[in-house]
């Protein structure tokens, strides 16, 4: 269905691919991966023909018809979430004047013809309204919400209701971009089991390590420039490049020796009459071989360790009969809870139970109405949400800021901690101020690891961080040596570092003593992401 041959590409100078290929087949599940900057948007937009490349083909069937999420949503003017949904936000007047075009141009018999008409066809169904009812429903949207002005929303609930519109379409390449960032776990849920079930193919840029092993068959790495394909999903990839380069520096070195090894030869015998014959032929032997490069390891975490914080007492805060509610909405009632020194705890539970509420308890960041909150002797509480940019000093530039945090730092050692979070080379030296939304998430993350608290309260700290990042940020809170209160929906981030499991649910808090797989055997939810949402 989709066939790219030998691709170049540069941008700015910079070349991105080069003889790159690759093969995608019908109903196949690809993850397309490679670290920020690789080309991976780039190798999109080439695909979906906005983009062209320097040479090379890109080849798909003409009836192929392609639908595609990008990481940020598009613009709505007055539309209903539903309207965004069926197509009627303008997408089936802007493909009704597409064939239109193409027809007063007597050019029906093109691809883009006929995927307009498909498209067309797909959103004109008498059955469209109530399939993208389904679609937002399993998003996440109620059904008060199906008529009320798309803008209203956030970005995040708008891309929902864009996704809802190509799962309407069914196209028979779906590509996505980034489709978790902007769901929470029920919706991301339903979207992965809708998905296993889907009959087109999908092509997928993900920072889900989960999310890819549930789903994907084929990993394309771009690396060195090139397309390398492997079979199986991350996991499978991750081992398969291991021991590709493993097998490759095998290679390299035995090369190295029998070059060594001739040419020692030569050199010893080169001025030896009776054996100069011989010296030459071996100097002609390594001239003959094919030269193995050696090989460019598999990028690794970044490793650092995070300062040791105060020590605190042995209870770290104390919960007793608070009531929390939100006008009319009670959102807690008579809890009690404690938390211990050096505990790693992650809060589960459905959406919308109070997970962050707690957080923000247990933070001091919000009023309840009745009980107490007990912090322990010389507790430092640091609380991580991913709305604290106020907190960012408009006129330091990103390493200034960090070192303003921990002033006992070096700038190398900033540079080096703001390049294993995505902030490299002349990044570092951009002002706050000007930083995106992740970007300043990013920020304020290294900043509590650089000068931490001994109490850290982190709301979906990966959010926003690719997996190589996820994973120093794993290194360096395994060694962290205070305690942890987290919410996430990376299974394999909790899996990592949680101790301990408090599942909230109508507002009653449970606590498993133990770790996931503890609270998953115990809850009796099955599926390792399913009991994050369990009831």
């Amino acid at each position: 269905m989709l066939t790219i041959r030998n691709l170049k590409k540069s941008v700015g100078g910079r070349v991105l691919f080069e003889e790159a290929s690759m093969q995608i087949n019908y109903g196949e599940r690809v993850a397309l991966v490679g670290p920020n900057g690789a080309g991976k948007s780039t190798l999109f937009s080439i695909i979906l023909r906005s983009n062209e490349p320097d040479s090379g083909s890109v080849e798909r069937d003409e009836w192929t018809m392609v639908g595609f999420l990008p990481q940020e949503a598009e613009a709505v003017g007055s539309e209903t979430v539903l309207q965004v949904a069926t197509g009627q936000a303008g997408m089936l007047d802007t493909l009704e004047a597409t064939l239109r075009r193409l027809e007063e141009a007597g050019t029906v018999d093109v691809p883009e013809y006929f995927e307009a008409q498909a498209k067309y066809d797909a959103l004109s169904n008498p059955q469209t309204e109530a399939k993208a009812k389904k679609m937002l429903r399993g998003l996440g949207y109620r059904e008060s919400d199906f008529d009320r002005p798309a803008k209203e929303m956030s970005g995040g609930w708008i891309m929902r209701a864009h996704l809802a519109r190509l799962l309407v379409m069914e196209p028979d390449l779906l590509m996505l971009d980034e489709p978790t960032n902007h769901l929470d776990l029920m919706s991301l849920l339903w979207l992965q089991n809708y998905l296993k079930n889907y009959s087109g193919a999908l092509l997928m840029i993900s920072h889900d390590r989960q999310f890819m092993d549930e789903l994907v068959q084929t990993v394309y790495e771009i690396d060195e420039r090139r397309l390398i394909s492997y079979t199986g999903n991350y996991s499978d990839y991750l081992r398969q490049r291991e021991e590709n380069y493993e097998r490759q520096l095998s290679a390299y070195k035995n090369q190295q020796k029998e070059i060594e090894q001739l040419q020692a030869f030569a050199d010893k015998f080169r001025s030896v009459a009776s054996k100069a014959a011989q010296a030459q032929s071996k100097i002609k032997q390594i001239e003959r071989m094919e030269k193995i490069d050696k090989p460019k390891p598999p990028r690794k975490p970044f490793r650092f360790q995070i300062p040791e914080p105060p020590r605190g007492g042995q209870r770290s805060i104390e919960l007793e009969g608070i009531e929390m509610a939100y006008g009319k909405n009670v959102v807690y009632r008579n809890l009690s809870l404690t938390i211990e020194r050096g505990e790693r705890t992650v809060l589960v539970g459905p959406n919308g139970a109070g997970k962050s509420t707690l957080l923000k308890i247990l933070a001091g960041e919000v009023e309840y109405q009745k009980g107490t909150r007990k912090l322990g002797h010389a507790a430092k509480i640091g609380y991580f949400s991913q709305h604290r940019a106020a907190t960012l000093n408009p006129n330091n530039t990103v390493v200034a800021e960090v070192m303003d945090a921990n002033p006992n730092l070096r700038e190398d050692e900033a540079r080096g901690i703001l390049g294993s979070f995505m902030f490299r080379k002349e990044e570092v030296f951009k002002y706050t101020r000007v930083l995106s939304g992740g970007e300043k998430s990013r920020l304020n993350l290294v900043k509590f690891l650089v000068d931490p608290p001994n109490i850290l309260l982190m709301d979906e700290p990966t959010t926003h961080l690719d997996i190589l990042t996820v994973e120093s940020l794993i290194l360096a809170l395994e060694k962290y040596a205070g305690t942890l209160v987290f919410i996430s929906h990376d299974v394999h981030f909790i899996r990592k570092l949680a101790t301990d499991v408090l599942h909230v649910n109508d507002g009653q808090v449970t606590r498993y003593h133990g770790d996931y797989d503890y609270f998953i055997e115990k809850s009796g939810a099955g599926d390792e992401r399913a009991a994050l949402t369990a009831g």
